[in-house]
């Protein structure tokens, strides 16, 4: 057995290998690689990516997870040896149902796909970008054919982002939120009481933002000896390795808040990985164990934290030392009431807390509606805008600010976008567990004291990368299952506190 689990570890130790040198290459495509160069790389992605395809499938790799999956053999293995075997194999019996040569189009094609995205979404060009996404779609189709169907085709895909999760559960999940966000969101716009935003309406000059980003990630925790910050279209965090956990952002001069939480998000999403326990590091259970898991995590830290009355009675000094002048006449208190208006927005990524959840849902059903009842692309503007007009009552004027506004399904990612709305679910629930474990936790905030939350996040979720389930996590944390419960509870009292509803 010891000379098999050697081998076994030496083999997903390289694909890990191969992994973080990928991600390396994605991440420099996404911030700054030369645009006539996309072609290139993108092949040398995909040869990269059919190496790793072929390593992770190949006949050896079986004849290890046969020998490590038999009954006396598993039940001698450590636990992280345990759930290695148990995810390679997962990951094993997925792969080898796709022929190479099709995995390898894919991945040169979500590469090039990624870049013209970016230009179409700049130039309002569904059209250009169009051949490129009927491409993907009509391939993760092929894909599921071959995988086989989970209770739906989109069954088989989210499974792929939030294992054990279906789409009746998230219909019922969502069906909830609706019930009980829906008639807020009316109060709300029926009072009329909308905080004042005319301080944030200014030029803020990007040099301070970026100073100010960087102060608010080290106050996080966030270690820049094994991360940077950088700027790209799209935010977006990778993690490359433990030591190797980088974030992105996007400056605006006339949108201080924007940059802002989308550092606050990313980093929530790097802490995350940068403190997984280095007992799991060179293997691929070095990561989050879902999306939505993550997602909770992103969503915490920029909103539940990052959004919060006490988090700004201690930074709204440092916001007015990086800003001199500009925020003189305003107090902490308006800051943050201005910080969370409410109101129906088009773009998913500055939409508030409580009306976020909305474009998320809308997402959910395009994509059902892609994979379970074969919605054309050529339609998809058409069914976008229809969709927002219906629950947010608004339209977007072209498609860069409707179906082309977000970076997911240029790359595959079908089934990623109910991660958010289940990483809200999450984190509300995990902070709400989180508050009586840690009782003092409101002031720590006020105080600027972040590591006693940290700490508590370390120990519950970070270090376990993959080794638990996302229901095993939440389990553990609060002792029952994923609620809805505990988001709608967390947004009723934050809004009903900031407009005044009594």
């Amino acid at each position: 057995m010891a000379d098999t689990l050697t081998k076994f570890r030496e083999l997903t130790t390289k694909l890990k290998q191969y992994s973080e040198i990928l991600g390396l290459v994605y991440w420099d495509m996404r911030t700054g690689a030369p645009r006539k160069g996309i072609e290139f790389r993108s092949e040398a992605v995909g040869a990269l990516s059919d190496d790793m395809f072929r390593l992770s499938t190949s006949d050896e790799m079986g004849e290890l997870l046969e020998k490590l999956g038999q009954p006396d053999t598993y039940a001698a293995l450590s636990a992280i040896d345990r759930r290695l075997v148990e995810e390679t194999r997962k990951e094993f019996d997925r792969n080898r149902k796709l022929p190479p040569e099709l995995f390898k189009e894919y991945v040169i094609l979500t590469s090039q796909s990624e870049s013209a995205w970016e230009v179409a979404k700049d130039e309002n060009d569904f059209a250009g970008f169009s051949k490129y996404l009927e491409r993907i779609v009509e391939m993760n189709r092929q894909f599921i054919e071959y995988w086989g169907v989970r209770g739906t085709p989109y069954d088989t895909l989210l499974d792929m982002y939030e294992p054990g999760m279906t789409t009746p559960e998230l219909d019922r999940l969502f069906g909830e939120l609706r019930s009980r966000l829906v008639p807020l969101a009316e109060a709300i716009r029926a009072r009329g009481d909308r905080p004042d935003t005319s301080f944030l309406q200014s030029k803020f000059d990007i040099e301070a933002q970026k100073k100010l980003s960087r102060f608010i990630l080290k106050q996080m925790g966030y270690d820049f000896e094994a991360g940077r910050l950088d700027e790209t279209v799209h935010p977006f965090a990778t993690g490359l390795s433990i030591g190797d956990v980088r974030i992105t952002t996007h400056y605006y001069e006339h949108d201080l808040p924007s940059a802002l939480f989308s550092t606050i998000h990313e980093g929530g999403h790097a802490l995350y990985e940068q403190n997984i326990s280095q007992e799991l590091a060179r293997t691929p259970l070095a990561t989050g164990t879902s999306m939505g898991i993550h997602e909770s995590q992103s969503r915490l830290w920029e909103n539940m934290i990052g959004r919060s009355r006490g988090f700004w009675q201690r930074y709204f000094p440092e916001l007015q030392k990086h800003f001199p002048g500009q925020f003189d006449n305003v107090t902490a208190e308006a800051f943050y009431r201005g910080i969370n208006v409410s109101e129906p927005s088009l773009i998913r990524i500055e939409a508030d807390e409580l009306t976020y959840n909305l474009h998320i849902m809308i997402r959910y059903e395009i994509e059902k509606m892609l994979f379970n009842e074969g919605l054309a692309v050529r339609d998809l503007p058409e069914v976008w805008n229809a969709k927002y007009k219906e629950a947010l009552g608004v339209v977007p004027k072209n498609d860069s600010e409707g179906v082309l506004q977000d970076v997911h399904w240029s790359g595959g990612s079908f089934g990623y976008f109910p991660s958010y709305s289940l990483g809200n679910m999450y984190a509300a629930q995990m902070l709400n567990t989180a508050k009586s474990k840690l009782p003092d936790l409101d002031g720590q905030i006020a105080r600027g004291e972040l590591q006693p939350l940290k700490g508590w996040l370390t120990e519950n979720i970070y270090r376990h990368g993959k080794m638990l389930d996302p229901s095993e996590i939440i389990l553990n944390i609060s002792g029952e299952p994923l609620q809805s419960s505990y988001l709608c509870d967390y947004l009723e009292t934050k809004f009903r506190d900031i407009y005044r509803l009594g």
